[in-house]
């Protein structure tokens, strides 16, 4: 069934599948809505990342399925988000399951209203970010060649997804070591960057945008909202500012963690050397070391521990 170009109602299908409205042919219409009655009546939040992050994959093949074109640029985007979802949903369900709760849950897992918007609120991430593939699979008749912004944003992806992977799995490996429980994380790919999985995110959700765009047209670059509200979202909401502020109560009092967040680039990663010898300005305007990120102030007598900027 091929969508004709500008078809908002394929969008609306889309909006539906994920707030879970309702849809009577498939079950996909009440995903996230069983998932919040399950850890709702629980009281549990295991199942919390799982539903959001692997809702991007029902889309994904959902939207690609009733569309019945398939050409290769909307395969190829279908594969990374299922690729994509597949691999954090799975992470993150088992992370959860070994470490017993989420901390960002706590005053909401007892509170229905609070819970509720909460699962809202991730319905309506779900459905923004998956953007760029819902409209290339749904409303996008057109099918120009292959283009070199295609394998761009391939690449970005690819490179977005490797970052997040392995900075997942080595902070999971030093959690899971006992000499490191009173440590920040500051290995491997946590040298150069203090949110290397943040930055891989990031990039892999622009790199889907990107390869999207050959064939985007009026308002259909709506899409673009896919990674300005995941790049939103982690530098100023639920990602970033959350993570800094618990090192930095955890942290804050010890020197060479101070050190290490003024030699260590927030996001982007970059030598250490590089990063340390940079002015602050330059560090707040080009490289986000907001000043959000930084609830720690070195005593006097520790101001020469850390490189001049």
């Amino acid at each position: 069934m091929a969508m004709a170009e500008g078809n908002t109602s394929y969008l609306g299908l889309t909006a539906i599948i994920t707030a879970c409205e309702g849809d009577a042919r498939e079950f996909l219409a009440v995903f996230q809505f069983s998932f919040f009655c399950v850890a709702a009546t629980l009281k549990i939040d295991k199942v919390t990342d799982f539903a959001g992050v692997s809702n991007f994959v029902i889309l994904a093949v959902t939207t690609f399925l009733l569309n019945g074109t398939h050409y290769f640029r909307q395969t190829v985007l279908t594969c990374l988000a299922v690729a994509w979802g597949l691999r954090l949903s799975i992470f993150l369900l088992l992370r959860i399951l070994e470490w017993g709760e989420d901390r960002r849950m706590d005053n909401k897992r007892n509170n229905l209203a609070r819970f509720a918007v909460f699962w809202t609120l991730q319905g309506i991430w779900v459905w923004t970010v998956s953007l760029p593939v819902t409209i290339v699979n749904g409303i996008v008749t057109r099918n120009p060649e292959i283009q070199v912004v295609d394998v761009l944003g391939w690449a970005m992806w690819g490179i977005g997804v490797t970052i997040e992977a392995i900075g997942d799995q080595q902070k999971l490996r030093f959690k899971r070591d006992l000499a490191s429980q009173r440590r920040w994380c500051d290995v491997g790919v946590w040298k150069w960057s203090r949110h290397p999985n943040y930055f891989g995110e990031i990039l892999l959700w622009c790199g889907v945008f990107v390869a999207s765009t050959p064939v985007l047209k009026g308002g259909q670059w709506g899409a673009v909202a896919s990674p300005i509200l995941i790049t939103l979202l982690l530098l100023f909401l639920s990602g970033i500012p959350l993570l800094e502020a618990s090192a930095d109560k955890k942290h804050g009092s010890n020197p060479e963690y101070r050190a290490y967040k003024h030699r260590t680039s927030p996001l982007i990663p970059l030598p250490p050397t590089l990063y340390g010898s940079l002015s602050k300005t330059l560090k707040t305007v080009f490289l986000f070391e907001f000043p959000l990120y930084n609830k720690t102030k070195p005593a006097a007598s520790e101001e020469s521990l850390l490189p001049e900027s």
